[in-house]
């Protein structure tokens, strides 16, 4: 499976793709940060982003897009352009008909390093051991973008494994409802 991993941003955009193999193994395939100028407006900004994203889902044809989940921030506006670049990625691959998944990051963080609380140098580390770089991609945002893909390739079979068992669970649940119906309609 081939996972576009996206740190979302408006001044630097992680992005990156990643394969996934057979378990745990994985390969970076490519990654880079999308970068846009600081003193350009919010709908230019969110265009040059988007544009990016699209000439990355086009080059390297994803199976899936994962993007970081805005948790929290203590600074709204910067939260806000976060969560807007997220949904600008989410929008392209939706275009392409491609599933998208939104991690938080103390997910992402746990996937790789196996702590929630992990902090940036710890995943940066993680990621270029897991992927046998001789160099932590550089900026944050590569390495995480980096992350985010790792994580969507090994939790996401867990997830739907875990959606396929809630299904089966609940057709269970409803055929046991019907026949105890039944049952109790005969005995009257």
């Amino acid at each position: 499976m081939r996972v576009l991993g996206v740190d979302p941003g408006l001044t630097r955009c992680g992005i990156a793709v990643v394969d996934g193999g057979r378990g745990r193994q994985v390969t970076a395939v490519a990654v880079d940060v999308i970068r846009t100028p600081v003193e350009a407006d919010l709908a230019t900004r969110l265009l040059l982003v988007s544009d990016g994203v699209e000439r990355w889902l086009d080059h390297y044809k994803p199976d899936a897009v994962a993007v970081e989940r805005v948790f929290s921030q203590y600074n709204v506006r910067t939260a806000m352009g976060t969560a807007q670049a997220g949904g600008v990625v989410a929008l392209a691959a939706a275009r392409r008909g491609l599933p998208v998944e939104f991690h938080t990051p103390s997910e992402v963080k746990a996937a790789v390093t196996g702590s929630g609380r992990a902090d940036k140098k710890q995943v940066a580390t993680m990621v270029t051991r897991l992927l046998k770089l001789e160099v932590a991609p550089k900026p944050a945002d590569a390495a995480d973008a980096i992350a985010i893909a790792i994580c969507h390739l090994w939790r996401g079979p867990m997830k739907a494994r875990l959606a396929e068992a809630e299904a089966k669970a609940a057709e269970l649940a409803r055929t046991h409802k019907a026949r105890l119906a039944a049952a109790a309609k005969e005995a009257r």
